[in-house]
């Protein structure tokens, strides 16, 4: 699916103490680097980016929480872009290029001149074959979404229309687990979520984290009602065979060690979800 992320580590304490931190961080005067805190020095490790002076990062928007804005232009902070931010600097790369594709085209490896995609991708076996995997930067469940004065059960969802997005994980898990037989799939989260607010589906299911900011964007409309395991995890995407991918992976290893991402969690996701994935009940399949 479009999914992961650690919740375990979600925690109040971390959101005040991550905030304090970033909060201290030296502004950054790159404009394509938005209003992110940037850590570290600039230049330590080196790519040849598919675009000369810049990385180019695919995205699938929306992604509230992760990409803050409408399209790629306007977006100025959240978790997955400062993350790409820190990546660009410690790289030596004065711009940072977004481009928005649709999600299945990046899973697919139907895509080319970009460096890396994060969009929520979850590992799996048969997308290796067409794309390479970053080192995994979270872990996540899958969350269900229903209209808050319409809710589905953990008993009612098997007999719900649900909708799920193409190229994801659950377009197998929610007939194969679930067992639901009424299953839509729709070519975008906004689509999907569009059908749920206007009550051509019952539900919706996809990575916790992408309903929490969903559901914090509905204005009352939609609720969170529970979240499935799913036991995968959240990398980057590269084209297949990049030659960059070891140096970019040593940097997110690096990000990752020096708490820098732990920092952006708390900055960017509790904070615009409203509430912790980890606060969220798990359903059985």
């Amino acid at each position: 699916m479009k999914p992961t992320r650690n919740l375990g580590r979600l925690l109040a304490a971390a959101l005040v103490a991550g905030s304090t931190a970033m909060a201290a961080a030296p502004a950054l005067a790159d404009a394509s680097y938005g209003d992110c805190p940037i850590t570290g020095a600039k230049g330590t490790d080196k790519i040849k980016p598919a675009i000369p002076g810049q990385l180019t990062v695919e995205i699938n928007l929306p992604a509230v929480g992760d990409f803050n804005g409408d399209t790629p232009d306007t977006i100025k902070d959240g978790f997955e872009f400062c993350m790409a931010a820190n990546i660009a600097h410690r790289l030596g790369l004065d711009k940072l290029k977004l481009v928005n594709v649709t999600f299945d085209s990046i899973v697919a490896g139907q895509t080319k001149d970009y460096d890396i995609a994060l969009a929520q991708v979850s590992v799996t076996e048969p997308r290796k074959k067409v794309v390479d995997f970053s080192v995994p930067y979270q872990q996540s469940d899958f969350g269900v979404a229903s209209r808050k004065k319409d809710p589905v059960t953990e008993q009612s969802i098997k007999t719900s229309r649900i909708g799920v997005q193409a190229g994801t994980t659950l377009v197998q898990f929610v007939p194969e687990k679930i067992k639901a037989t009424d299953v839509q799939v729709f070519p975008d989260t906004s689509s999907m979520f569009t059908a749920l607010v206007a009550g051509k589906v019952d539900a919706v299911l996809t990575d916790t984290t992408i309903v929490l900011g969903q559901v914090a964007n509905a204005h009352g409309k939609l609720d969170i009602v529970g979240q499935y395991v799913s036991g995968q995890e959240t990398a980057g995407v590269y084209p297949k065979g990049s030659a960059n991918k070891a140096t970019i992976d040593k940097v997110m290893t690096d990000l990752k060690n020096d708490g820098t991402l732990k920092k952006l969690e708390a900055a960017y996701l509790v904070p615009q979800w409203g509430r912790s994935p980890a606060s969220v009940a798990f359903w059985k399949p």
